[in-house]
């Protein structure tokens, strides 16, 4: 069996104080974090998880105290959760709620996002992650980055940056034949 891995490292450390208590709850588990008393630096061995698990009541009093962050995407997404869920309950409530980061504009790096519109230290966050894989196999190797700014989230793999070479080379003006009197002059 092949596995694949995307080894991925948050920069800069995040100041504490500008982590919601809501998005330290989620981003604490998509992502492997160590903290000092200034901040968290988010990484990951694996590559980010799309979907986290979290016991409704957990994610009830972390969106809670967030309230002041109301404008955040991650906060609306998980108010709509937690309102489909009290709707289906019933009288057997599940005890775990799935928060799916792909279905919604509320993917991990719209929440990176909102921290740097927000922060008054933050200009940007980079996340730089490399492909790997257990076997050689031609599509298990790579990289990307993201820069993300309050304005916009930029991300490039090696791929692109691929064809981004190609696209340049098939634009350029020929090499001189070296065996022209042209090259030898």
């Amino acid at each position: 069996m092949t596995d694949y891995h995307s080894p991925t490292v948050v920069e800069p450390t995040i100041p504490t104080v500008d982590l919601t208590p809501l998005e330290r709850l989620i981003l604490d588990l998509v992502f492997d974090t160590d903290s000092d008393e200034g901040g968290v630096y988010f990484h990951s061995c694996c590559g980010p998880s799309d979907v986290v698990t979290l016991s409704v009541d957990d994610l009830r009093a972390a969106f809670e105290a967030s309230r002041e962050a109301d404008g955040s995407r991650i906060g609306r997404y998980v108010a709509t959760l937690l309102a489909r869920h009290d709707a289906e309950a019933g009288d057997d409530p599940p005890d775990d709620i799935d928060v799916d980061l792909t279905e919604t504009d509320s993917g991990w790096d719209k929440v990176f996002q909102d921290i740097v519109r927000r922060s008054a230290t933050i200009d940007e966050i980079v996340v730089t992650a490399a492909f790997t894989c257990t076997k050689m196999r031609l599509d298990g190797f790579g990289g990307s980055v993201m820069l993300i700014t309050a304005d916009a989230i930029r991300y490039s793999s090696t791929m692109d940056m691929l064809e981004a070479f190609r696209n340049e080379a098939a634009k350029a003006p020929p090499a001189p034949d070296p065996s022209s009197s042209e090259a030898t002059s």
